[in-house]
């Protein structure tokens, strides 16, 4: 079986979860290409393990001082070379098209008659679940920016429908937590907001990741330009988690037992609400903005436990494999039935 994998590149969760993909799908010895979109090809970094993967123009948003800027985000939108990339894209050479919320080659496939599989955090929104802050234009977009003939939403809680868990790399080995260390990632912010944000607690030390910072040493911050390793090393040392309310790092977070403290995206409905689905699960603390009180609060609440999430990606593979894809409930159930959450988390219908 030949495999096309479509990644939307905008935000690094999409590719993290491909990450996962891609190696239970190499265990099994399936030859697969990738194809990335919605990001400018010399901004993707650590990505040996795709291999000799494309790229194309896609679509994106564009966000100014931790907002959706629609205007600019409409000014961007190349409609024209998306549909020469849609039907430019040999997409008759595969057997199957998985698909991360990418548009062209969900559209391509579709054009083409290919199955396509949408495997996202995205799909989720197509089932009844928290929301907040969607329109009109929000639901058209879920529905038909990245289309598939099957659709498997990923989400922290199945909220009583057939949702997978997160998909999440392997724990890695286990690392002391420095409990005065804090991983800050707020790429939609702009550096100065996030170190007024953060002036005024010299006693914790921020780990702050962001594309527009260059490396440096300012007394209690640390400011680290993206690096997965890096990353992935500080995330494991850290107590707590202060970033954006994506759904992959907050996943990563809940699964490794950090605290947790979002700030969503203004004007971005997904954002929005994994915000309130972490509030009512009881897995998350919110602020609406950047609030030097809340981080004051949240840094005074106690330690978190670890939401214990199985390894869903070789079990997804595996049912995949077995060709019939129209029906995943039991291996939702079933993956359900593997999860433990902690003794603080408010679930639904308890």
């Amino acid at each position: 079986m030949r495999i096309l994998y479509g990644v939307q590149g905008t935000g690094n969760g999409h590719i993290t979860r491909a990450r996962v993909m891609a190696a239970a799908l190499r265990r099994r010895g399936l030859a697969v290409d990738f194809l990335f979109s919605g990001r400018r090809p010399e901004d993707y970094f650590d990505m040996a393990e795709f291999g000799d993967y494309q790229s194309r123009s896609g679509l994106t948003f564009v966000t100014r001082r931790g907002r959706v800027d629609t205007l600019a985000t409409l000014g961007r939108c190349r409609p024209g070379q998306l549909l020469k990339d849609i039907h430019a894209l040999p997409v008759r050479d595969y057997d199957l098209v998985l698909n991360d919320f990418e548009p062209v080659t969900a559209w391509a496939a579709r054009r083409a008659g290919v199955p396509c599989v949408g495997i996202s955090h995205q799909a989720a929104f197509l089932s009844d679940i928290p929301r907040q802050g969607e329109g009109w234009l929000n639901r058209r977009l879920i529905r038909h920016f990245a289309p598939a003939d099957g659709q498997l939403g990923l989400h922290w809680h199945h909220f009583g429908q057939p949702l997978l868990p997160p998909l999440i790399a392997p724990a890695p080995a286990v690392a002391a937590t420095v409990p005065d260390k804090v991983l800050v990632y707020l790429p939609f912010e702009a550096p100065g907001d996030i170190a007024a944000l953060l002036g005024g607690f010299p006693h914790v030390r921020f780990y702050c990741y962001h594309p527009g910072a260059a490396p440096r040493e300012q007394g209690h911050l640390h400011w680290r330009t993206p690096s997965r390793q890096g990353f992935l090393r500080d995330l494991a040392e850290s107590a707590g988690v202060i970033a954006n309310s994506g759904f992959e790092l907050s996943s990563e977070a809940l699964s490794l037992g950090k605290k947790l403290l979002v700030k969503p995206l203004g004007g971005q409905f997904e954002q929005l609400s994994n915000a309130l689905a972490l509030a009512r699960l009881n897995l998350g603390s919110v602020m609406a903005r950047l609030d030097s009180s809340a981080v004051a609060a949240w840094l005074a609440r106690p330690p978190a436990e670890p939401v214990h999430y199985p390894e869903v990606a070789e079990q997804l593979v595996d049912w995949l494999l077995a060709g019939d894809r129209r029906g995943p409930a039991s291996l939702c159930e079933g993956l359900w039935r593997q999860v433990r959450f902690p003794s603080y988390c408010t679930l639904p219908g308890n």
